[in-house]
């Protein structure tokens, strides 16, 4: 029986790498979606059922998607159970371009406020760009009130350049320095694709001087640090860890993992999501 399987009534059944929080726990999950296209065999049409499988099975509390379009995100939203909600903005305004959206499970998670900025010297800028960036780059927060507990969390989503590490650079400082201006107190996650390895470049390390890599973090991994990004072949293990979830303040991580779900061989992105079971204070 492969792992991650069990025997219920006879038969084999698949078990998830996290699922649903249970007790005061939360399940943080960032996913590069890999933006909707009609190219075959990775089309949006062809990869959404897997997707979709893979988001029921799991039902993170809180998940941060980088690349979406507006319809994809909406048809995330009609997939995934009804007490889904999400909040995001495209890179160019409006519903126009790729999104770094939010996806919370309004059962347990109460948004109190968000907002978005672009990573540029014009952070308040809609699609404004800087450093070398050739396409817009941006964050979308959101500050959380636990339904179960009374905690308060900020989540933070962001997807950085591809091409120029002093603009990731340049990025991490200015997300850095906005994340400075919660409360001390405040527990933040910072999801995302960062497009640099985790462990080996300056962006993780300015990130990592005041924030904690869940993955290092973790009481337990379950599985190996799969490369993030695999395009669609099989999954890579202990390859770069490009999508990485973070956290600063009072915060244990229970568990890190990196998902590989597909089925038939369809993956559904070309990346990999990354998942934490975490609790407050």
């Amino acid at each position: 029986m492969p792992a991650g399987a069990e025997r219920v009534a006879g038969r084999e059944v698949e078990l998830p790498v996290i699922g649903p929080a249970e007790g005061d726990a939360l399940h943080v999950m960032s996913f590069n979606l890999r933006f909707a296209a009609d190219d075959e065999p990775n089309s949006w049409a062809s990869r959404r059922p897997v997707m979709a499988e893979l988001l029921r099975r799991e039902l993170p509390t809180v998940l941060g998607t980088q690349e979406g379009l507006y319809h994809q995100l909406t048809d995330l939203g009609r997939d995934l159970p009804g007490h889904y909600a999400w909040i995001g903005e495209g890179r160019a305004g409006g519903s126009h371009g790729e999104f770094m959206a939010v996806f919370y499970d309004t059962r347990r998670l109460e948004p109190l406020e968000y907002d978005h900025y672009w990573l540029s010297d014009t952070p308040s800028r809609v699609g404004s760009t800087s450093w070398g960036n050739r396409l817009p780059r941006m964050v979308t927060w959101v500050r959380f009130a636990d339904r179960r507990t009374g905690r308060e969390l900020v989540v933070v989503n962001t997807h950085l350049d591809a091409e120029s590490e002093y603009a990731r650079r340049r990025a991490v400082a200015l997300i850095r320095e906005r994340i400075a201006t919660f409360a001390p107190d405040l527990p933040v996650v910072l999801t995302g694709d960062f497009n640099t390895p985790a462990g080996d470049s300056p962006s993780y390390d300015i990130l990592t001087e005041r924030m904690t890599d869940t993955w290092i973090a973790a009481a337990e991994r379950r599985g190996s640090a799969q490369a993030t990004w695999h395009g669609y072949r099989p999954p890579r293990r202990d390859g770069e860890r490009i999508d990485w979830i973070l956290t600063r303040g009072a915060v244990t991580v229970h568990v890190a993992a990196v998902n590989t779900f597909h089925r038939a061989g369809q993956y559904p992105s070309d990346h990999l999501p990354v998942q934490a079971l975490i609790s407050l204070g």
